[in-house]
């Protein structure tokens, strides 16, 4: 099954909190996307359902091998394209924004295309 577009931003802000904290949980979440905590636990169950994320009985948030491969998709999407933008003189902020739109959408033809040429063209 396909993730939403939603879906891909919670695994990879679970991604990234994993990457910055021993474990992760709902309220890490809820606290890193700013969406309410009732909002963050409908979401863990559905990507659980989906079989994206596992939660131990501590509340403990974890990414499936499935969860991780988009997450980490996702994430790398995300940098490429954002520092990509920076670099041609976007502002930051504005990269960072627009990379996050992008990042769902375009194709992995483009994506490699996109990172060819810019390890062709430091």
């Amino acid at each position: 099954m396909a993730a939403t577009e939603s879906a891909e931003n919670y695994l990879e802000a679970i991604l990234v909190l994993s990457q910055e904290k021993p474990v992760v949980r709902s309220v890490d979440v809820s606290n890193y996307t700013g969406y309410r905590k009732s909002s963050i636990s409908i979401a863990m169950k559905n990507l659980k359902a989906d079989g994206y994320i596992t939660i131990s009985p501590e509340g403990y948030i974890f990414l499936t091998e499935q969860g991780m491969q988009i997450a980490a998709m996702i994430y790398e999407r995300h940098q490429v394209l954002s520092s990509w933008l920076i670099r041609l003189g976007v502002d930051e902020k504005t990269a960072v924004d627009d990379a996050c739109r992008i990042e769902h959408d375009i194709s992995k033809e483009s994506f490699a295309a996109i990172k060819k040429y810019i390890s062709e063209n430091p």
